[in-house]
């Protein structure tokens, strides 16, 4: 069965909940259907990490040089119908018939823009956007129309969390924000000399906008879905969905521009979770399974370790 499905995961200093992502994604999804591309920022863990990718030996992985480049390598060579993206701290505990998926891209072509997990209709009806039933496959499916979302999470189209994408439409759009001229694609590598010359008088971040150069996976998706929010109108419209599939389980961050206290303890930094990795244990799927998270977004109340 050849892959139908391309999932790009971004990973940093969190091999614990990189093997929970994926061991959740391949127990709800079929792992004939998905190829997975991993790009991994290599900093700390690194024994770790080799753990994970030795029980994972179908992933492509990529250890990030230059993040743009890097990730549009492994744009360019994607040749799956469909595109998904994912972020480490993401675990899945629901699945949905991959059939229901693609006959629901196959009806409502002209008006579908993605088809994501991480919604529910309970929780986008208390947030007041109008919510439109469907059938795809037989099956009851839902959708709204993200261009004129209530709240920041339903105007909020392109993300890198649990969405299954067109892949040309994923290329249209970063496409569409990539500066495309050769010159200016090496002129911005990060090692380039004109970027090490200019970083040091000013601000490259406006500039790198500027250009559509993404140099980690906040920019990548902030300035497409940026994009998307201002171009609406060349856009499908709608985010159709049935239940709630996954959530970003948030106990720690990795982001160095954004630091913060998630709890009062030592459990459950990067470093914590890292030995508790080595000494066997792992994140207890079945428990958030059990115990599942009602939004988009869990916490430490879903965050349990069992040793195996």
């Amino acid at each position: 069965m050849q892959p139908v499905i391309a999932n790009i995961v971004f990973t940093k200093n969190r091999p614990l909940q990189l093997e929970a992502y994926l061991e959740s994604l391949y127990g709800c999804f079929s792992r004939q259907r998905i190829q997975t591309y991993i790009i991994y920022k290599v900093e700390r863990f690194d024994e770790e990490y080799e753990a994970v990718f030795r029980r994972f030996p179908q992933c492509v992985v990529v250890r990030e040089g230059d993040f743009h480049s890097d990730f549009m390598g492994i744009l360019s060579k994607i040749d799956t119908k469909y595109i998904l993206f994912g972020i480490d701290d993401v675990v899945y505990f629901d699945c949905i018939d991959f059939e229901v998926i693609d006959q629901t891209f196959a009806a409502y072509s002209e008006e579908i823009f993605g088809f994501t997990l991480r919604f529910g209709r309970q929780t986008i009806e208390a947030g007041g956007d109008p919510v439109r039933e469907k059938t795809a496959a037989g099956q009851t499916v839902y959708a709204i129309d993200w261009t004129q979302g209530r709240t920041p999470i339903t105007r909020y189209p392109f993300e890198l969390c649990a969405t299954v994408y067109p892949t040309t439409l994923v290329k249209t759009i970063i496409g569409s924000v990539v500066h495309d001229n050769p010159f200016i694609k090496r002129l911005f590598l990060p090692d380039s000399v004109f970027i090490k010359t200019m970083s040091k008088i000013v601000s490259m971040r406006s500039v790198l906008k500027s250009f559509g150069y993404f140099y980690n996976p906040n920019t990548l998706e902030s300035w497409n879905c940026r994009w998307c929010q201002n171009h609406s109108q060349k856009l499908p419209n709608r985010l159709f969905f049935q239940k709630l599939c996954a959530s970003a389980l948030q106990v720690n961050m990795v982001n160095v521009t954004e630091r913060k206290v998630f709890d009062n303890s030592a459990d459950h930094t990067i470093e914590a979770l890292a030995r508790k990795y080595k000494q066997g244990y792992r994140l207890d799927i079945d428990f958030v399974s059990q115990n599942r998270p009602a939004g988009i977004h869990g916490g430490l109340e879903h965050f349990r370790l069992k040793r195996i």
